[in-house]
């Protein structure tokens, strides 16, 4: 499923329209990567997801073609874990919401 096909998917299911359902889908998108480039808290979306901030060390890693060793800068990096609720569905555990046709 593409962004347009999510957009109109949730439109469906929230009985509204598609322009309102894809402002507020980009708002989200918005949201999540504002607040998450800031660093300062994680959005959690108790049981589905949690968006957050990592950080990766410094190290050392291989260049696949040569074999020679090369220096790794210390860098940020996002995150997202899925919750309990969502590892649930997936696996059998409980029934996947119906979709609107």
């Amino acid at each position: 499923m593409n962004k347009s096909e999510l957009i109109e998917q949730v439109a469906k299911q929230a009985g509204t329209d598609k322009r309102t359902a894809g402002d507020v889908l980009n708002a989200f998108e918005d949201v999540v990567l504002a607040t998450t480039k800031a660093g300062k808290e994680d959005i959690s979306w108790t049981g589905f997801l949690k968006f957050s901030q990592g950080k990766r060390a410094a190290g050392t890693a291989r260049n696949p073609q040569t074999g020679a060793t090369i220096k790794t800068k210390a860098k940020k990096v996002p995150k997202v874990t899925v919750g309990a609720s969502f590892k649930k569905v997936v696996n059998g555990e409980t029934p996947a919401p119906k979709l609107k046709k």
